[in-house]
């Protein structure tokens, strides 16, 4: 873990409402990996008071970026950033991809996003070895808030049919694999909890692994305030905490 007084190098809207903060910092950028997290102080100020964890959207050279969309103060500090501020950044945090991607068990990645869900993924993709077949899966309420960034050939769904299949990501995953069929699949997922627990019900009842990137609050980020506990399915603790233990977990250990 590494903290940092990072300097910001760019800030740019990259789909409708949803901005792309970049910053430089030589000892994240050398650290990160796909599905892990940082966690920033906006302001000098006390408030807001906490940090906020963002995904690591990607990395190229000693630039770390992030994607947000405006919804409270916090990231309304962030988006008036400019080039040269100066934000304190911890990071990289967390568990992420790394145990789920890094394997010859499987052939094909079933990549699935929601939303903002979407975050991780293109480092995740940056990184994923070329012997794997990709498929990605995107949700979004329409078209103009889909963010392709290093994403190439994507299955979209959007909630008023501006885009690909109308209706939810886990319906269109639903009937594509109906029609189709991989070798050796592998779920890697990550957006609202609700169509998380619909992926790891389905991935059960398919029997096919399924890695969830949780999203939660995490004030801390290092396991410290307690705040983001999931409860797992076995094994000797009741709960794990999503910022230390996670964000990542395979479906099959953690009550979604």
């Amino acid at each position: 873990m590494i903290q940092t007084h990072a300097s910001v190098h760019s800030v740019e809207e990259i789909a409708s409402d949803i901005f792309r903060l970049a910053f430089r910092s030589r000892e994240i950028s050398a650290a990160a990996l796909p599905g892990q997290f940082v966690n920033i102080k906006v302001n000098d100020s006390l408030f807001p008071l906490l940090r906020r964890p963002f995904s690591i959207f990607f990395v190229e050279g000693e630039i770390v970026s992030i994607i947000f969309n405006i919804i409270g103060e916090g990231t309304r500090i962030l988006v008036g950033k400019k080039p040269g501020d100066v934000i304190d950044v911890i990071g990289p945090l967390g568990n992420g991809f790394s145990a789920g991607m890094d394997s010859d068990n499987y052939k094909t990645a079933l990549i699935v996003a929601g939303g903002l869900g979407i975050a991780p993924f293109p480092f995740f993709l940056s990184k994923l070895g070329k012997d794997k077949n990709v498929l990605f899966f995107v949700g979004a309420r329409t078209s103009k808030q889909i963010v392709r960034h290093g994403i190439d050939h994507i299955h979209a769904a959007t909630d008023d049919g501006s885009e690909g299949f109308a209706g939810n990501v886990v319906d269109l995953l639903t009937e594509h694999l109906s029609d189709h069929h991989y070798e050796r699949p592998r779920i890697f997922c990550c957006g609202p909890t609700r169509m998380l627990r619909r992926l790891s019900e389905f991935a059960q009842q398919k029997r096919i692994e399924c890695y969830a990137s949780l999203e939660c609050a995490m004030a801390c980020g290092v396991g410290l305030c307690q705040g983001c506990p999931v409860e797992t399915i076995s094994g000797k603790k009741k709960y794990a905490l999503v910022c230390k233990e996670g964000p990542v977990f395979e479906t099959s250990t953690v009550f979604v």
